[in-house]
């Protein structure tokens, strides 16, 4: 059953909010072997590290997966999945568009203009987690924003492929799906082999091993961002206790270490939704295995706040990946300073941005809202200034510019503008 916790309790409070730990040291310290082994051996160390530690032997199957295997998959999917990819990338593509930065120019004094020009990245890896569950949603949003933001050569990877992964892909016109998994892939994609391109960024979320490889390899390639373990924080005062529950239980099936919290200020709001969450956890275990009841057990629990405000001030020092603000939460929306997505009253549901409404789910956790938001197809371009100064442009500032890098003792600075007038008399 889920703890209920009082606000004033610093001490179970820290242990609930505190756990947040995702063990990348101790994964670090066996990920490093494996990127030194792809680095120096290449396909070579691909293709050990994949048959060890995934059964996978890409000598035999190959490194990509192959058209006739593509042509199982739509076999194997159900017509109502096919059916639903138009819906959630038409939705994911008109948010997308929105998030591209634009070109600009101004002219910041007369003769000295500035701007910006925008340029897509070559090459992007998105990376799809095997495990347990498929995951072609993660498909969708890894690589619609990076197709709106017109990348040249878009690949996925994921380690032994469920056929609706390779649907999806196929769907959106990826030309080339890697069977590699784990921290070689991210190294593979880093470093570049072979037989394996180097790409210019990863995308994608994955178990503490991948995380750490991203994050070690962070110099190398770029990355969207560390992530750890799901979370969600739902903050109410009034409520449907059974669809508050249900989306606590949806988030703790994605793995053990889920965090799933309610903040509120009402008692009763608090036992009604501990009670459907019990019953909800009956019915998850009748059907199964599944990740919740101990996700919820040891990273779900009820906080009982003062009042909404100290609710909103705890999940803004928490900044959750997923937060949920519900009757009158949701218009202290503004309050909010920190958190991955906010999903606003009891219909938004935080399955919808998992799958179709355009939202990212490609999210930050461990606290990294605290410094960006989620995916979106800003991520996949570079912002390029640019200015243009005419002679009377360079000759207005050319008294500021002298200053200040004679102040830094850079007198080739100066002389590199003082030489145009001293030569040309500024009319070059």
């Amino acid at each position: 059953m889920m703890p209920i916790i009082r606000s004033t309790d610093k001490k179970s409070l820290d242990r609930l909010l505190g756990q947040r730990a995702t063990r990348l040291e101790e994964a670090e310290r066996v990920v490093r072997p494996i990127l030194d082994d792809v680095r120096r051996s290449g396909d070579q160390a691909l293709a050990r590290l994949t048959r060890r530690l995934d059964g996978i032997d890409l000598r035999r199957q190959g490194f990509t997966v192959s058209r006739a295997e593509i042509e199982r998959a739509y076999r194997a999917v159900p017509k109502e999945f096919i059916r639903a990819l138009p819906v959630a990338a038409r939705n994911l593509r008109r948010v997308a568009q929105r998030q591209l930065p634009t070109p600009w120019q101004i002219e910041t004094r007369s003769g000295v203009t500035v701007g910006q020009i925008v340029r897509p990245l070559e090459r992007v890896a998105g990376y799809v987690p095997g495990g347990r569950f498929p995951l072609p949603s993660t498909v969708l949003m890894s690589l619609i924003p990076a197709q709106v933001a017109s990348v040249r050569e878009i690949i996925v990877t994921s380690p032994d492929p469920a056929p609706a992964v390779l649907v999806a892909a196929d769907w959106l016109g990826v030309k080339t799906i890697y069977r590699l998994g784990g921290a070689q892939a991210i190294a593979a994609f880093a470093f570049g082999t072979a037989r394996v391109p180097r790409a210019d960024k990863i995308v994608g979320p994955g178990n503490r091993y991948v995380a750490a490889a991203k994050k070690l390899l962070a110099g190398e390639v770029s990355i969207d961002f560390v992530a750890g373990p799901t979370e969600l924080m739902i903050v109410a005062e009034r409520g449907r206790p059974e669809w508050i529950a249900a989306d606590l239980v949806a988030q703790a099936e994605h793995d053990t270490e889920a965090v799933a919290v309610l903040l509120t200020p009402s008692r009763r709001l608090a036992l009604e939704v501990q009670s459907a969450t019990a019953r909800i956890l009956q019915k998850v275990a009748a059907k199964g295995e599944s990740c919740a009841p101990q996700a919820l057990r040891t990273r779900g629990g009820i906080v009982l706040t003062e009042d909404l405000e100290e609710a909103i001030e705890i999940a803004n020092a928490f900044a959750p990946e997923h937060l949920t603000l519900l009757d009158g939460a949701a218009g202290l929306m503004d309050k909010i300073r920190s958190a991955g997505s906010i999903f606003l009253g009891g219909w938004s549901a935080v399955a919808a941005g998992d799958y179709a409404s355009g939202s990212n789910h490609i999210l930050p956790t461990a606290g990294g809202a605290r410094m960006r938001g989620g995916l979106s197809a800003a991520d996949f371009v570079k912002v390029i200034s640019f200015q243009r100064l005419s002679s009377k442009g360079l000759q207005r500032l050319q008294p500021t510019i002298v200053a200040l890098a004679r102040s830094e003792g850079l007198e080739a600075h100066a002389d590199s503008v003082e030489t145009r007038f001293k030569i040309h008399g500024g009319t070059a």
